[in-house]
């Protein structure tokens, strides 16, 4: 039997079982006799496909997907469900959800510094574009030795700061995930205008030899904001990827499945960016902590949150 023969026959089965599966949620302590001898049959023959998958037709989609369906099967028909819970999401369902979209993250990532690396180069090469990118005031007062983030310590209450700068970065991130429905599209803006805004500026403020003084200010809060944005941002490349890219399966499960995967990464994201806002407002600009603090600060928020994202975890439980 050929590969498109085996899905063509098979597919109606995987698509039942599928369906079986996510009818029944967490539990299928609901079902009725039948319905769970029907769904034992459906199980027993994905697992055969699966074993036929395997052998003739390795690192195809239909192996991919038996793989996952025969995984999820045995969860559920064995009673191995999920435990619900904080901790357990963030110790595990989070990872798990981060782990399968390090290829687009990656492609996120090597976007965002392709475009940084082009605004510095344009900011160099145009000496003229700080007026476009920052203004008049904050162009001045970089003449005259100062960065306009000086205001964040001298104009503005840290409690509203802090809520200010937290609503602007949440925005950021829940754009870059739901405009994901839009093919991609503006996850995608998000990755090269944050990129070629923040090579901009540092062009800029190198100019007037204060690219120094602005990393020191972002050193604290930067490292991991741009990695919060850009894991937000690739979960909506991964919504993107599932309604243009045609695979064997259902296209309706394809996008329901991977908007799953997508929302858990970014409930995982959004309670780092409050804390992020605080260490924004009452770190970052302070004069009188010295940098060595605050790059140790930046460091360790990245270091945890890499450290969570990427556990490691039970082969089986991540298909």
């Amino acid at each position: 039997m050929d590969y498109a023969r085996f899905v063509r026959l098979r597919r109606p089965v995987w698509d039942t079982f599928e369906r079986r599966l996510a009818a029944s949620r967490r539990s299928l302590r609901g079902q009725g006799y039948d319905d769970l001898e029907e769904m034992a049959l459906r199980y027993r023959q994905v697992l055969h496909d699966h074993a036929l998958a395997a052998s003739r037709f390795p690192g195809t989609s239909a192996a991919g997907r038996l793989r996952a369906l025969a995984l999820e099967g045995t969860r559920r028909l064995t009673g191995r469900e999920s435990r619900g819970g904080v901790l357990h999401f963030f110790l595990h369902t989070f990872p798990r959800a981060f782990q399968r979209q390090l290829g687009a993250t990656g492609i996120a990532l090597a976007l965002f510094l392709l475009t940084t690396v082009w605004g510095l180069a344009l900011a160099v090469a145009r000496p003229d574009l700080g007026l476009t990118i920052l203004g008049p005031q904050a162009v001045q007062g970089l003449e005259e030795g100062h960065l306009w983030t000086e205001s964040l310590v001298t104009t503005v209450p840290p409690a509203w700061s802090s809520s200010l700068i937290a609503t602007n970065n949440l925005s950021v991130a829940l754009s870059a995930w739901s405009g994901g429905v839009l093919a991609g599209i503006v996850p995608l803006y998000v990755i090269l205008l944050n990129g070629l805004m923040l090579g901009s500026i540092f062009g800029v403020t190198l100019q007037y030899s204060m690219a120094g003084e602005l990393l020191k200010f972002i050193l604290a809060h930067g490292l991991l904001e741009m990695t919060l944005v850009l894991v937000s941002a690739a979960a909506g490349l991964e919504i993107g990827r599932s309604i243009v890219v045609a695979t064997d399966r259902p296209r309706g499960l394809v996008v329901r499945d991977a908007a799953r995967g997508a929302l858990v990464v970014l409930l995982g994201c959004l309670p780092w960016f409050p804390v992020l806002a605080v260490v924004e407002t009452l770190v970052s600009p302070s004069a009188q902590l010295p940098f060595v603090l605050k790059a140790t600060v930046g460091l360790a928020l990245e270091s945890l949150f890499l450290a969570l994202a990427l556990r490691p975890l039970a082969a089986e439980a991540n298909p």
